[in-house]
């Protein structure tokens, strides 16, 4: 007699998510993925999963994805077939640009009629090949828990990203006799351990510190996934090396620290930006040489020996040869290297031969800060930025794709993991739902979203889940009636010529949607109620927008502009330092 369990193909699903750990979903049913759903009724029901329905598909990728990034687990979502699955598309993309690992699972027709165009039929395993890490369609109900098993350990390992897992209908309804996959019984002979480092990179990396009368860290996403800032931040400290991050790395430093230079690039800091120009070695932790960060490649730290330490072997030498080199995780190698430094005191590091270093570094800062237009006339989204910084310093922040994202991204200070905005593919629409699966997951903190009129309406819909689940999200839209980075390019570079870029006809009155959801709606237009409706409006005990109507005209500065080089940034202007500023 068996004692095998005979069960569908959905159970399987379902109970290797929840052996998985698995305690929430974001999806959308539809015909082909509702034996899964069917399934999911029996086990929501016991309290042992969660679905968190989204307005919208795309809207579901992305709240499993702000899931993932907040807590570092695996974000999972759902969807149907053809349109279902086709509406995942851009939040894929999303999570594959910045190495997130979601586990997307789509309907597909029955095994019959793949093939056949059948009506909602579309190859989603071809569509997404691009764009995930790895994928599956299950053609036996028995390969599924292996399947499942597979997928997890694959989004993890090295670097993370988006696992697709496509299931005909059929294979959900077919039964058979269940064995469950153990989540540690993975064997991939394709995903090997990382070798230990050698010890003659850590040998060449002291010697390079050693020479370095510049040293700079350059500080990327790939550091925030490997929970790697304590060891940053005591290695910074250790040799006096100023930091400045990617728009992934932020959060990876206290940007209040001395050492911090903030964010680099097209929008990064002056100081920042001059000092990546001038630097002598650039430390480059878990980035990949961007180009909204590197500006004109060939005269990026043009003048730095650079060491480069990533997870992904694909990123060495792809954009800057490193004179040294490591594959490995962040967290790991900068341990070991911790390790090789105990073993070898007899060498150290004269901390003198910076100084003057950072000393021309700390004028800089003085001589070039990021300003915030206190006009009295007008509303600064910077000001606003900055305040909302200072009154919840513990918040989950996510933002949209735009100015009120790099604003966002020079005056938020933020702890690790608590920054979730789309930096890789900069998708408009992905603030909102993001929220979402970042305060789905830590229900009582404060997660407030920075949005732009524009952004905020790629996704509004998902005001009906948050209404739906009464989660208690902060919506900040910064207000400029435009596609506010759109209109700043076709000012600096177009000749002025704004087609197509202006929102304000046609756009709902926030406050008026803000009630039919039944969310508090605030307008904020005036400078001098800044704290008070900013009180209101975070002390709020549900859902809340806050419209806050900006001066139109607004650019965010510093810019590089394409084709230049970091150090020749538009809209900096040299700030003279006295006694009369510190007042």
């Amino acid at each position: 007699m068996s004692l095998l369990k005979e069960v569908t193909g959905a159970f399987a699903l379902i109970d290797s998510l929840v052996r998985h750990n698995v305690s929430h979903i974001f999806g959308y049913p539809g015909g082909a993925i509702l034996p899964i759903y069917d399934e999911l009724y029996h086990w929501e029901k016991k309290g042992l999963i969660t679905h968190i329905l989204s307005r919208h598909e795309q809207a579901a990728a992305h709240a499993a994805d702000g899931y993932s990034r907040s807590t570092g687990k695996v974000g999972v979502c759902f969807a149907t077939s053809g349109p279902g699955a086709t509406n995942l598309v851009s939040g894929i993309a999303t999570a594959q640009m910045d190495s997130v690992p979601l586990i997307v699972i789509t309907g597909q027709v029955a095994r019959p009629f793949i093939g056949t165009d059948a009506f909602q039929e579309i190859d989603i395993f071809g569509i997404t090949l691009p764009i995930v890490k790895h994928s599956y369609v299950v053609r036996d109900p028995r390969d599924m828990s292996k399947i499942i098993a597979e997928a997890f350990f694959i989004a993890l390992h090295g670097r993370p990203g988006p696992v697709l897992i496509d299931v005909p209908k059929d294979v959900g309804l077919e039964k058979f006799l269940y064995q469950p996959i153990d989540p540690n019984q993975v064997d991939l002979p394709g995903c090997r351990p990382f070798a230990s480092s050698k010890l003659n990179n850590f040998n060449k990396i002291f010697s390079l510190l050693q020479q370095s009368s510049q040293p700079l860290l350059y500080v990327g996403g790939g550091a925030i996934i490997s929970n790697a800032h304590q060891l940053i931040q005591k290695f910074a400290s250790m040799f006096q090396i100023p930091v400045t991050t990617t728009l992934m790395g932020k959060g990876i430093i206290d940007e209040r620290h001395h050492l911090s230079l903030g964010m680099l690039g097209m929008h990064g800091t002056a100081y920042a930006n001059f000092a990546v120009s001038e630097c002598d070695l650039l430390i480059a932790l878990g980035v990949r040489f961007d180009d909204r960060v590197t500006g004109k490649l060939d005269e990026f730290a043009c003048n730095a020996q650079v060491i480069h330490i990533d997870i992904d072997p694909a990123e060495i030498g792809k954009n800057r040869i490193p004179q040294c080199a490591i594959v490995g995780d962040i967290q790991e190698t900068l341990f070991d290297f911790f390790q090789y430094l105990d073993e070898h005191t007899h060498s150290s590091i004269n901390l003198d031969q910076t100084l003057s270093w950072r000393e021309r570094i700390a004028l800089w800062k003085k001589q070039y800060p990021l300003l915030i237009p206190k006009n009295i006339n007008s509303l600064s989204p910077q000001e606003i930025i900055s305040t909302l910084s200072l009154m919840r310093p513990n918040a989950y922040f996510t933002t949209d794709v735009g100015q009120h994202q790099m604003w966002s991204a020079q005056f938020l200070n933020v702890l690790p993991r608590h920054w979730m905005s789309s930096s890789g593919l900069g998708t408009m629409g992905y603030g909102l739902p993001a929220a979402i699966g970042a305060q789905i997951a830590y229900p009582k903190d404060d997660v407030i979203c920075i949005t732009g009129d524009a952004s905020f309406q790629m996704n509004l819909q998902e005001l009906g889940t948050i209404s739906q689940y009464n989660l208690p999200i902060k919506i900040v839209i910064i207000n400029n009636k435009w596609q506010g980075m759109v209109r700043q390019w076709q000012e600096a570079f177009y000749g002025q010529r704004y087609s197509h870029s202006n929102m304000e006809k046609g756009s709902p009155n926030f406050i008026q949607l803000a009630q039919s959801f039944d969310i508090l709606g605030l307008d904020l237009d005036d400078r001098s109620d800044i704290n008070r409706v900013l009180e209101i409006f975070l002390n709020y005990q549900g859902p809340s927008i806050l419209n806050c109507q900006v001066k139109e005209e607004e650019n965010c500065y510093p810019m590089v502009a394409p084709g230049k080089s970091n150090s020749q940034m538009i809209g900096i202007t040299k700030y003279h330092y006295s006694l009369s500023n510190k007042k």
